[in-house]
């Protein structure tokens, strides 16, 4: 469960790492002698470009930035070389660490999908969809996308999770044909719902459980890598219809906190177009769930 000294301890670990990718030739400062003992910029030089103390910096940096002003946070962020994503949650990290608990809560996100977004997706008969949370919990999908993602839907702990797939179930692997770059995501996505939330308890349990069990987890979250991945394009082995590339699209729905809708296309005429009206056919036709390519070595 996290608490004010966790929530610092992130913010510090959070510049640290930023400070510690950057260069001083990336930041335009000169790099005088060959006896830095650090590969990235220093304390001072962050406060330099930052146009504020060393000392300031040093106090900000240890996670104290109670009575920070924006212009200070921008200052920082700017010198950090910050994504616009990064900047966001750093200024999420400073809004929870100057909050008591009750007031960082933002409105808890909702399990239920309302019926009128699982009818916006079942009328996209060729098109994956699915409403997904903050902690990437599964909530609920279309036809065609329970078909596509069958294998994570085949979780006996509900709601299913990305996440909890990805690193904790052995054909994740085969499922996804880039697995270490949706490893990657996945992280920056939950990284990033941490810190707009850090009391989300069920997000910590996941966390937590993650850490313990799952060496690629535990190396990943320590990166305090942050993105929001609203669009791209996903490569996946599905075990009925096999290979797809498909460009996906994420947009927040903003009357369900917590929630997004997520939803997968095809290039027209492409082989993953395709894959997926053969995947369309075959989800609606009644048939044993056995996967075409499930080998002996499964069972």
């Amino acid at each position: 469960m996290a608490d004010k000294q966790q929530v610092r301890a992130d913010i510090r670990e959070f510049l640290t790492t930023r400070r510690a990718r950057i260069t001083p030739e990336q930041a335009g400062l000169r790099a005088y002698g060959s006896s830095r003992r650090v590969a990235g910029l220093r304390r001072e030089e962050v406060a330099t470009l930052a146009g504020i103390s060393a000392e300031y910096y040093t106090r900000l940096e240890r996670g104290n930035l109670t009575g920070a002003s924006e212009s200070v946070l921008d200052g920082i962020a700017h010198a950090l070389q910050l994504s616009d994503d990064e900047r966001t949650h750093l200024y999420d990290l400073v809004q929870a660490a100057g909050s008591s608990r009750s007031a960082a809560r933002r409105r808890p996100t909702q399990a239920r999908v309302r019926p009128a977004v699982q009818r916006i997706m079942d009328a996209l008969t060729l098109t994956p969809a699915f409403v997904v949370d903050s902690r990437l919990d599964i909530l609920a999908a279309n036809e065609l996308g329970r078909a596509l993602y069958a294998p994570i839907l085949a979780d006996p702990v509900k709601p299913p999770n990305h996440a909890r797939f990805l690193f904790l179930d052995r054909h994740a692997g085969d499922f996804w044909r880039d697995w270490a770059q949706a490893a990657d995501d996945a992280v920056a996505l939950l990284r990033g719902s941490a810190g707009r939330d850090p009391y989300d308890e069920k997000l910590s349990n996941l966390i937590g459980q993650l850490s313990t069990r799952s060496d690629d987890f535990r190396v990943r979250w320590a990166s305090h890598d942050v993105r929001a991945h609203l669009t791209g394009a996903k490569r996946i082995h599905h075990p009925v219809v096999g290979d797809l590339e498909l460009p996906f699209e994420s947009m927040r729905l903003p009357s369900d906190p917590g929630q997004s809708l997520v939803m997968y296309t095809a290039e027209p005429d492409s082989p993953s177009h395709a894959a997926l009206r053969l995947l369309a056919s075959w989800s609606a036709q009644p048939h044993t769930p056995q996967p075409a390519d499930q080998t002996a070595t499964d069972a």
